[in-house]
């Protein structure tokens, strides 16, 4: 149990370091000099090894401001252009030309089927009585 705990307040601190090197890198990619988006792709750096080294995953929303090519912290309009294509944001670095494709939509609705089964499986509790409540 012990070996968990530690584990666990492990990840969490590599976890807080990886969302305080993000932040970092935000920061830095909002002074105007061209020197600080090198320092901003050194902190994506950093995250990355601290997330493999302690095996954390990047949460989906910070992974998707880094370029999967050359691994660089993308600033759209700056670095990087973000296109609607269709069902998805198409993201494409101008440092490498990596495209980067995620859907934007909402999912599509369940199926009859599907709903037929959890029609089922569900219990109406509004017509319950005493009598089945009791027995």
């Amino acid at each position: 149990m012990k070996r968990k705990r530690r584990r666990r307040k492990v990840e969490d601190i590599a976890l807080q370091r990886i969302v305080r090197l993000f932040e970092l890198a935000e920061a830095d990619a909002r002074k105007k000099d061209v020197k600080g988006r090198s320092r901003g792709d050194r902190y994506v750096q950093l995250a990355r090894e601290i997330g493999m080294r302690y095996r954390v995953r990047i949460p989906s929303h910070l992974k998707m401001r880094i370029c999967r090519g050359c691994y660089s912290f993308l600033i759209p309009g700056k670095n990087a252009r973000v296109r609607l294509r269709g069902d998805y944001i198409t993201t494409t670095c101008l440092k490498c030309g990596m495209q980067m494709r995620r859907p934007y939509k909402a999912p599509r609705p369940p199926s009859r089927r599907r709903e037929k089964i959890n029609s089922k499986a569900r219990f109406n509790f509004s017509k319950l009585t005493a009598y089945d409540i009791l027995t």
